[in-house]
């Protein structure tokens, strides 16, 4: 993808302030600058809203804050709101919980090509490093070997070398669907093809594979999936497992269209960008 065009990122947040400012953090360092910033506000209270508007105010950042009400786990919908709110032919998704090191947007631009999908890769954190994370205590960007040996022994870090960089090769892509992996909280997707699917299904309620059943309709439209590993790692900051009520339910769901080849999202992006319901600003 040429240097010059303009990358989108998508980044889901609920009431997780601490969290979403240090991703801030890492986007603000980003070597490549020519990117915007979505928030998708899954339904924050006020309180955390003004945190991050604070935080992008003092990072120098321009942000589009999307917000809608707070009606539960909805994170079909507000990916949606969020893609319907950015400018860029190119989407990256990313969870207000991942921080992203500096070369993030820079190693997501090499990956992109046209016919593919990109699923990227994280590092999962300890709860005690990641509370040092969100109070400032320390950062995770621009780290050393070291540093990420050290908190590999120590039990507090997921991986023994997220710095570990491999080019594009022909190994990464897999044209059959593959369930093993699924990263919506590190995605990137050209917004042709996010659309030709109707995005995200909003139909499924609750935690637990829409992720998943978006993958599915990629591959059905005719997308190859690309694995982002040693490429595109973030740092996945601990947080208490959301209710798994629906969990198996939502993946009956995902079983049942691996045999329909269903290609749109029942209510999905197209339906979204009509919603009444949407605050959008703009913030720095």
């Amino acid at each position: 993808m040429p240097t010059d065009e303009l990358i989108s990122l998508v980044v889901t947040t609920y009431n997780r302030s601490d969290a979403l400012v240090a991703v801030l953090k890492g986007l603000s360092a980003q070597t490549d600058k020519h990117f915007e910033i979505v928030i998708a506000d899954d339904g924050s209270n006020a309180t955390h809203q003004d945190c991050l508007r604070s935080a992008v105010s003092g990072l120098q950042l321009k942000v589009t804050h999307v917000w809608h009400p707070d009606v539960g786990f909805t994170a079909s919908r507000v990916r949606n709101l969020g893609v319907a709110a950015a400018k860029g032919r190119y989407i990256i998704l990313l969870d207000g919980d991942c921080v992203p090191d500096t070369d993030f947007v820079k190693r997501h631009r090499a990956m992109a090509e046209q016919g593919c999908f990109v699923n990227g890769s994280r590092v999962m954190l300890s709860e005690a490093l990641s509370q040092l994370v969100v109070q400032g205590g320390l950062s995770v960007i621009n780290q050393t070997w070291l540093f990420w040996l050290r908190h590999k022994l120590s039990g507090d870090s997921g991986k023994w070398c997220p710095l570990l960089r491999l080019p594009d090769f022909a190994a990464r892509k897999h044209t059959a669907f593959r369930w093993k992996g699924i990263r919506s909280c590190n995605m990137a997707v050209w917004r042709k093809d996010y659309e030709a699917v109707n995005g995200f299904d909003e139909s499924f309620v609750g935690w637990g594979h829409e992720d998943a059943d978006f993958v599915l309709r990629l591959h059905n439209a005719g997308l190859t999936r690309k694995n982002g590993f040693c490429a595109t790692e973030v740092y996945h900051l601990w947080h208490r497992q959301s209710s798994r009520a629906e969990e198996s339910v939502n993946a009956s769901r995902v079983r049942e269209r691996m045999g329909s080849k269903q290609v749109k999202a029942t209510i999905g992006y197209v339906q979204s960008c009509s919603a009444q319901d949407v605050a959008i600003s703009s913030w720095g």
